[in-house]
């Protein structure tokens, strides 16, 4: 499998590093747009290095990671699959719905795979915290609470904390209860960022299910952990420690998670994936309704406003209600 960088920044070089540790897969050629980054990244791992990505795209690649600001998903996704080429776009899957779902409808119509690169799906802790739920060990879940804080990395410039790291978790609430969330209300405000840098969001699934995301960039200590409260029992998951704890009424216990680099879990799905054919976990459409959430989320902050999610559209849910309860 020959494979391709488009993005050579800080998670760009993750996407390099790790095609390169992956039996059976050729690193073909980077690109970016810093000359000297790309001439010392392509002599570090042995490649063909270019600041131009469609150079690039005729070499017949197999697959493209597009890791470059999320504004540009759109122009370069387009490109890599107007050369025939299978793609995986990091997350979120672009900066609009509209612009997604281009991305989306031309991957379908030329036939190729597109995943969305939802890191978490594939965090060995997440992996084991979905068999428990599909097994039913903790009962019927009733709501998925997580905490993903941190300090502000200045890199971040073009989106906020929610669209940043909070579609995370949107995406992975999604992926336990296996649904999409109906109704989003947010919480949300900016002190040291341009856009949202801290945000609390209260998701609504079906049955009256509940997802809870707190996120932000000012805690001055990294924190990504997540809680799955069941009518049996409550899970206990720590995203970095990649560890599950289960409380029932009698016991405590610490579930087996083999530990895995998330990345190259992902990778390694993306390349099986394009080799047979199958359909990639955090697909197009995941990452359009990932998108639609997050995106509701600041609509929701901005407005004051409960918002309804729909597969088609983003709209306030009973707005006058909703601002006559929030001001009392």
């Amino acid at each position: 499998m020959k494979v391709g960088v488009i993005g050579a920044g800080a998670m760009g070089q993750n996407h390099i590093r790790t095609y390169c540790q992956i039996q059976g897969v050729e690193l073909a050629g980077i690109a970016d747009v810093d000359k000297t980054r790309v001439e010392a990244l392509s002599k570090q791992y042995g490649t063909q290095g270019f600041t131009d990505y469609r150079e690039m795209l005729k070499l017949g690649l197999d697959a493209v990671s597009v890791v470059v600001p999320t504004t540009l998903h759109r122009r370069v996704a387009l490109d890599v699959i107007s050369s025939g080429t299978n793609l995986l776009v990091e997350k979120p899957i672009s900066d609009t719905v509209e612009n997604a779902r281009a991305i989306v409808d031309a991957a379908r119509l030329e036939g190729l795979k597109l995943m969305v690169g939802h890191i978490e799906r594939f965090n060995p802790a997440v992996i084991k915290m979905k068999s428990l739920i599909d097994s039913m060990e903790l009962g019927k879940v009733v709501s998925i609470n997580t905490r993903r804080v941190g300090p502000y990395n200045p890199r971040i410039r073009d989106v906020g904390v929610i669209l940043d790291i909070g579609v995370h978790d949107i995406d992975i609430i999604s992926y336990l209860y296996n649904s999409s969330p109906q109704e989003v209300y947010a919480i949300a405000g900016n002190d040291i960022h341009s856009q949202e840098d801290h945000a609390s969001i209260l998701l609504r699934f079906a049955g009256n299910r509940a997802g809870v995301v707190e996120t932000n960039w000012l805690t001055p200590h990294k924190t990504r952990t997540f809680t799955v409260i069941g009518t049996e029992a409550v899970g206990y998951g720590d995203y970095m420690e990649q560890k599950i704890f289960i409380h029932d009424k009698e016991w405590v216990k610490e579930a087996k998670v083999e530990k895995k680099e998330p990345l190259r879990n992902e990778l390694e799905h993306f390349m099986n994936c394009c080799k047979n054919g199958h359909e990639p976990s955090a697909s197009g459409e995941d990452g359009i309704m990932a998108l639609m959430a997050a995106l509701a989320s600041i609509e929701s902050y901005k407005s004051s406003t409960v918002m309804k999610i729909t597969q088609d559209a983003i709209m306030p849910e009973i707005k006058m209600i909703t601002n006559t309860m929030i001001s009392s």
